[in-house]
This record gives structure tokens, sequence and C-alpha cells, in this order.
């Protein structure tokens, strides 16, 4: 990509300039399919758990909330929370990291980084108008889907646009949309690996923060035993992280906002002037680990996440050997980037299930 690419094309329109933004990525066809892409069990396993898209939205629920106390611009964070999930592949984070295998072993260095992808998605993949790529959005919204999530400084970022300036700060909504990520995933996680049966009360039980939340539900008068007792315990989970995060980040906000013009940005050595709590981030790095080890490695999410990565390799490797098997309109895109990358867009934008109709269709086998 080139440092003088031109992203933004300055139009009149009734909208504030976030809104528009907003209502751009909702109507656009990459924020649809996240309701059939894999959070962290499979969108067929049932009804009830997390896809891409409801977390999407639960990122925007808190992110809003958070900013909204904290006097932020509440728009701003909404927009970049419902992008910031456009360029994951189909299964999770296995699915982006064999494509990143993949493309690396086929000399292209640069690999694959969901971030980065989600950032494409918004000015390059997704077409709208006539002239140029991409969805037209504000380069606030788009700095903030580019650099969200700490450190920013990758490979596959040289060359950029020198105004994303990597080495400092994003917006403090930027940063806000980080910790609700991190607040929306862990609790929703637990919540769905409750509901099907992984991880249990007394494995959660074993961790501090947890134990914190068991107390507050206790309180409540409701007891482990009861139905009740998971739902209380995952809102009092994002209750007690978004209290601490919005005591412990006032002081920051105000100080940034004291110490800098309203245009400027911290260098991205500075410490980031929002987040939890000391306590409460070692706590919630430990809860981290602990559902690393019950809940992310089980056996029932791993079979199935290798069936994805078997996926993602088959479709790739029958595209790049044969493009023939793309639809005309991807072929046509050869002559502005090179097949592997075109055949790893193509399968990036995939949802679960159409994956594996393809690989089905392409291998006559069913995963």
């Amino acid at each position: 990509m080139q440092a003088n690419e031109r992203f933004f094309h300055f139009e009149e329109d009734f909208r504030d300039p976030y809104a528009r933004d907003r209502d751009r990525v909702l109507h656009c066809s990459s924020f649809r399919r996240l309701e059939y892409k894999t959070q962290v069990f499979l969108n067929h396993e049932g009804d009830y758990f997390r896809t891409r898209l409801t977390h999407s939205l639960e990122v925007s629920q808190i992110a809003r909330t958070l900013c909204r106390m904290l006097k932020l611009n509440e728009t701003l964070a909404e927009v970049i929370a419902l992008s910031h999930d456009l360029g994951h592949t189909p299964f999770g984070h296995v699915g982006g990291d064999e494509l990143d295998k993949l493309l690396k072993a086929d000399g292209h260095p640069l690999g694959f980084e969901h971030n980065f992808q989600s950032f494409r998605v918004l000015t390059k993949l997704e077409k709208r108008y006539k002239e140029f790529d991409g969805l037209n959005l504000t380069f606030a919204t788009l700095e903030g889907v580019l650099k969200h999530s700490y450190p920013y400084k990758k490979p596959f970022l040289e060359g950029l646009d020198e105004r994303f300036a990597l080495d400092r700060h994003p917006s403090l909504e930027a940063m806000v949309v980080d910790h609700a990520d991190e607040i929306a995933y862990t609790s929703h996680d637990i919540d769905d690996g409750i509901k099907y049966g992984i991880i249990t009360f007394d494995d959660l039980m074993e961790d501090e923060l947890c134990l914190k939340v068991d107390e507050i539900v206790q309180k409540e008068g409701v007891s482990r035993g009861e139905t009740l007792y998971r739902h209380r315990f995952v809102a009092g989970l994002i209750k007690l992280l978004v209290e601490d995060f919005i005591d412990n980040a006032k002081t920051g906000v105000e100080q940034y906002r004291k110490e800098l013009p309203i245009i400027a940005t911290l260098d991205a050595s500075s410490p980031l002037p929002v987040g939890f709590s000391k306590e409460i981030s070692t706590q919630l790095k430990q809860l981290k680990k602990l559902l690393f080890i019950k809940l992310y490695r089980h056996e029932k999410i791993a079979r199935k996440m290798h069936a994805g990565k078997q996926c993602i390799q088959g479709l790739y490797r029958a595209f790049v050997e044969d493009p023939d098997l793309l639809p005309a309109y991807q072929k046509a895109l050869f002559e502005q980037r090179n097949k592997e990358r075109v055949a790893a867009d193509y399968i990036a934008d995939m949802t679960d299930r159409y994956a594996m109709k393809t690989y089905h269709e392409l291998y006559g086998l069913s995963l």
C-alpha cells in the first residue's frame, strides 16, 4: 500500500461524521456476514452462542457506556467497535492464523492479520462508490480500527499512510474500545462455556476475580445451584470491570485533555491514559489464563477448530492451484493483486457455513 494512497473523500451530509460512518458500516456486506462467523463456538452448534456479530454489538454497547461516563465521543467508539472484527476469517482466530501461515509459505512475508484486514475491508475490499474503493470513512474511525489493539507497530503496516502515525497512540475512544472488547469476550466466553458444559463454576472459583463476582451474586440472594446464577454472574463480572475501568480512567482522561490540544495524541511509548486498576488488571490476566487452559484448549473446541483449519487449508490450496474455481469477479482482481492475496481475501470474507459448503463441493467431503 502506497503512502500517498487516498482514503478520504469529503462530502456534505446531514449526519455528524461518525454517525455517517456507523451507518455505512451497518449497511455493508461484511458486517452482515459476521452473523455466521465463529466467535469461539461454531455457529451451527446452537442458536444461543455468540458470533462475531453479537460480539461486536456487545463491544459497542460497553464502549458506548464507558465513553458516555467518561464524556468521550460515544458515536466514534460505537463505529470503531462495530468495525473492529470485520476482517476476521471463518472459524475464529484459527482461520486467520492458518491463512497467515499459508500466505507466508507462499512467499508473502506480510501474511494475514485480522486488524489490518478489517482496515482493508473498510478502505479497499468493500465497494460502494464508482470513483474509489472502500466505505469513505473518517480518519478517526479508520485509525481506531487499525490501532485499537496495542502495540501498533507491526511489519504489515510499513509504508502505510504517514497520517496514521504508528508511533503515537490513537484516540481515547479507540483505547476504550480495546478494553470494551476485553470485557465483552471474557464475560461472554464464560457464559457460552458454562452453557456448553465445557467449563464449570467450580473451575472458575479457583480464580480471585471470579470469587469477587461470586460474592456480589451471593449478596443478591442467588446461589450457585440456581439457573439464574449464570446470568447474574456474567452481569456481575461486566459490572465490576466496567465500574473499575470508569473509576480508574477518569483521572487519565482529565490529564490527557489538560496536557494536550484536542488534535494531538500521545507518543506510543507513553503509558495508556485509560485502563483498569492495577489490581483488576492483574486479576483479569489470571482469569484469561484460566480460560485459556480450561476453555479455549478444551477437546471439544480444539476438534472443531482443527476441522476449521483443514477447511481453510483446502480452500486456499484449491483456489491458488486452480484460479478458475474462483468467481469471475474475484479473478478480475488479479490485475490489482496476486492470486494468493485474492484467494485469502475471498476466504476471509466467507461465513463458517459457506466455507464448509464450498469445501464440501470441492472435495466431496463433510467436515
